[in-house]
């Protein structure tokens, strides 16, 4: 298959209709572009990821939350004004297909996960003046089985993986990084009250160990340097195969993977962390001692009314567990304050949590209704402006707390991975990522001179032993001592 993705990378560049493709949201979604980028360049489109001077602008959107789908929907305003044709597809248009074409007659197309298999043909389409029926919407969980061990078989079109009846790769990269995102799986089968993504995603699905370690050698071979692995609940991974420690056993195989140096699992549910997966990623060689963790609240009547588990004293545990075994070990979690019904106790409980989590990374959100979720009919709804006032507060109680996480790995030892490297006429800019730094969301690490490795010798992709001098809010500043893998020529 690789020698299809560099026919693609040749037929992309070589092209007549130019197609620019934006990506909205979560890596979950970065995957699904660059799927779709390989489709488009085999239907003969050249791929670019700038909106400017192309036939036709293709926006991935995200469907998540209130301000992800108002960025979403300003991107295809944005799009309109350049002339070019405009298709929305991903998970707003997933979502609310037809209804949002008929309120957005900006976009010449609003299309769905059915259609990612032919999209070359329908951009044709499009391109040529014919009208493309807009995809109408529907609760995706219906199209598998609920058992499922019986879903292998279903046909249904799943974004981000390998279609049946093809054996190698179909991905393009948009991005040329040493960091990849890797889907695991797609969908889910949990039921939290806040949450309309199972709709639109559907029901879990694995994808299956061949396929994945496949493309982690592809990623591999073109450069990538840490694999990312996604999904919408890497915890669930497997058991739609048969065996529900499967992501244990698959993590050795990708950490071993030709040019890879570090493997980052995300999106863990605490309900479902096993204490084999907690080994498996804080001992593993390769794998970054990093844990993803989908609190939302702490506080027990709150996760009950959210329809999920665990209590502060129980993820205080999980996270002792941790620790146990590695006391560097990186985490993060997301919280969510003014769910209905939530109390000034609650908040307080929450608070509680998180001051004696020692997390290295804190995502705080409003609470806001979603369609068709449950929560959006419950009672007890907590005013705007409390939701705002707590809000607030729990954002800077994080920030802090976080920058004071930061400040005590001080003194301590990290492996960074070299992100990028800018030149200038007054030195060098060398930023990074520690193990328990994710991409875009944890900070960083810059590294400086001082110790036995001069920073302006670094490349992109190159992994080194660091020193930790100084701590910036979540980023910390380090000297390199040792280069312990170089990025390949």
């Amino acid at each position: 298959m690789s020698a299809l993705v560099g026919t693609l990378d040749s037929m992309s560049t070589n092209a007549d209709r130019r197609v620019a493709l934006l990506t909205l949201g979560c890596a979950r979604n970065e995957v699904d572009s660059e799927e779709l980028a390989a489709r488009l360049a085999e239907g003969g489109w050249a791929v670019t990821t700038d909106g400017t001077d192309a036939d036709v602008v293709l926006v991935n959107t995200c469907g998540f939350v209130a301000k992800a789908k108002q960025d979403s929907i300003d991107t295809l305003l944005a799009a309109s004004d350049t002339g070019a044709k405009v298709v929305a597809t991903g998970c707003l248009a997933e979502r609310y297909g037809d209804q949002l074409a008929g309120e957005l007659p900006e976009a010449d197309a609003v299309l769905g996960f059915d259609h990612y298999p032919d999209m070359a043909a329908r951009l044709d389409a499009i391109l040529a003046g014919e009208k493309i029926a807009s995809h109408a919407p529907r609760d995706r969980r219906t199209l598998l089985p609920l058992t499922p061990v019986a879903r292998r078989e279903a046909a249904v079109i799943t974004p981000g993986h390998l279609p049946a009846h093809l054996r190698g790769v179909m991905r393009q990269r948009l991005e040329h990084g040493p960091v990849a995102p890797l889907k695991l799986a797609s969908g889910c089968d949990r039921r939290c009250a806040f949450c309309a993504i199972p709709s639109f995603r559907g029901a879990f699905v694995s994808r299956t160990p061949d396929e994945i370690l496949a493309e982690a050698e592809w990623l591999g071979q073109h450069g990538v340097r840490e694999l990312v692995l996604v999904s919408e609940n890497s915890t669930s991974y497997g058991k739609d195969l048969g065996d529900p420690r499967l992501l244990e056993k698959l993590l050795p195989q990708l950490a071993t993977t030709a040019g890879i140096v570090r493997v980052r699992v995300s999106y863990l549910q605490p309900a479902e962390t096993r204490p084999g997966l907690i080994e498996a990623i804080a001992t593993t060689p390769g794998v970054a001692s990093y844990f993803d963790l989908s609190f939302q609240h702490s506080s027990e009547p709150v996760l009950r009314r959210m329809r999920r588990f665990g209590s502060t004293e129980r993820f205080l545990d999980l996270l002792a567990t941790v620790r146990k075994l590695d006391p560097e070990a990186g985490a993060r979690s997301n919280v969510i304050v003014g769910f209905p019904g939530e109390t000034r106790q609650d908040v307080d409980e929450l608070a509680r949590f998180l001051t004696e989590a020692r997390l290295d990374a804190i995502g705080v959100f409003d609470y806001s209704d979603e369609d068709g979720t449950e929560a959006a009919g419950l009672p007890d709804k907590v005013s705007a402006a409390t939701v705002k006032k707590r809000y607030d507060w729990m954002s800077a109680l994080a920030e802090e707390l976080c920058a004071q996480r930061a400040g005590d790995r001080i003194g301590s030892i990290v492996d960074v991975l070299v992100d990028t490297v800018e030149r200038h006429p007054d030195g060098v800019d060398v930023e990074g990522r520690g193990a328990h730094q994710a991409p875009e969301v944890d900070g960083s690490t810059t590294l400086v001179a001082g110790g036995n490795l001069d920073p302006a010798s670094l490349r992109p992709g190159d992994l080194v032993r660091a020193k930790v001098t100084e701590s910036m809010g979540v980023d910390l500043i380090a000297t390199p001592t040792e280069l312990l893998s170089p990025a390949a020529p």
